[in-house]
């Protein structure tokens, strides 16, 4: 089932463009990754996904039902953490996430519980007492506490410490396990390629690639490393599918993208005395699309 379908999407501020094209499908549990620098259209299209934002033009629907026509039956089903939280002061933690609770037409209490105490988020603190990281900890259950079907994450780990990042990364794994669907947009791209199964690749408001995360590394660049006492930087220079070719006293470093047996058998004609061949990161392979002219 397509839990999210966005198909030909548009959003302008005025004559400013927020989002351009974008299109894409999220099945029922996946975690998908959204990944574009600031100011790529993540968030315009997460706030239009959510009926914040109102599109120029294109369609959205969340669990097949139109965004326009269904948005309170929509948003029983779905979680949210914006990328930025702010609260009314003068409340404490505990009064706040059940003032959120009451939103809803059942018992939060004891999962309010259960996330607190995994995150260590103390619920007798006001909210003008907290850190940046304790007002973003606040936000993860307040999004969560209902046990929605649909968790939608925008640059969700700001503000969180190292320990509490990990423990943040276990629950949305148990949390899919149990077959909730995870979209989350992130430019930290070490934490997309930890979590997702597909990506999306975003780039002044327009969708670059949607891929599997495994379809993603083998349709790119290899790294290969290259140690020989041969002269070996000519041999590469001028070849189809080399780039990025560094060399430092025996050693050869370049991306290559092409038919293995062809470059196989120019290192043959090699004294090779090590070669390394693999997969690029996501960093490496996000970096070679956002500097494509075309795709």
């Amino acid at each position: 089932m397509e839990i999210i379908k966005i198909t030909g999407l548009k959003k302008y501020y005025g004559k400013q463009r927020g989002v351009e094209d974008v299109s894409l499908t999220v099945n029922q549990g996946e975690i998908f990754g959204f990944i574009g620098p600031n100011g790529a259209g993540k968030s315009t299209t997460i706030r239009t996904m959510l009926s914040l934002l109102y599109p120029t033009a294109g369609e959205i629907s969340l669990f097949g039902m139109d965004i326009r026509n269904s948005t309170v039956k929509i948003a029983e089903k779905v979680g949210y953490l914006p990328s930025e939280v702010a609260y009314y002061e003068g409340m404490t933690v505990k009064e706040l996430l059940y003032y959120s609770a009451s939103f809803y037409k059942k018992d939060c209490s004891n999962k309010i519980a259960e996330l607190s105490s995994l995150l260590e988020l103390d619920l007798s603190k006001k909210i003008e007492d907290l850190s940046y990281g304790n007002r973003k900890k606040v936000g993860i259950v307040q999004g969560l506490l209902h046990d929605p079907e649909l968790i939608i994450l925008d640059e969700p780990t700001g503000g969180l410490d190292p320990l509490i990042q990990q423990k943040f990364f276990t629950l949305l794994q148990e949390e899919n396990r149990k077959g909730k669907t995870i979209f989350f947009s992130s430019h930290i791209l070490s934490e997309v390629q930890r979590l997702c199964h597909r990506v999306a690749i975003i780039k002044e408001g327009k969708i670059l690639k949607v891929s599997t995360m495994k379809s993603l590394r083998e349709e790119n660049y290899k790294k290969i490393t290259v140690e020989t006492k041969d002269s070996s930087r000519e041999l590469f220079m001028h070849l189809p599918g080399v780039k990025d070719l560094t060399e430092k006293e025996q050693e050869l470093k370049f991306m290559y993208k092409g038919n293995l047996k062809e470059i196989l058998s120019q290192l043959q004609t090699l004294d090779l005395q090590n070669l390394l061949i693999e997969e690029p990161s996501l960093e490496e392979i996000f970096l070679h699309y956002y500097e494509k002219e075309e795709i």
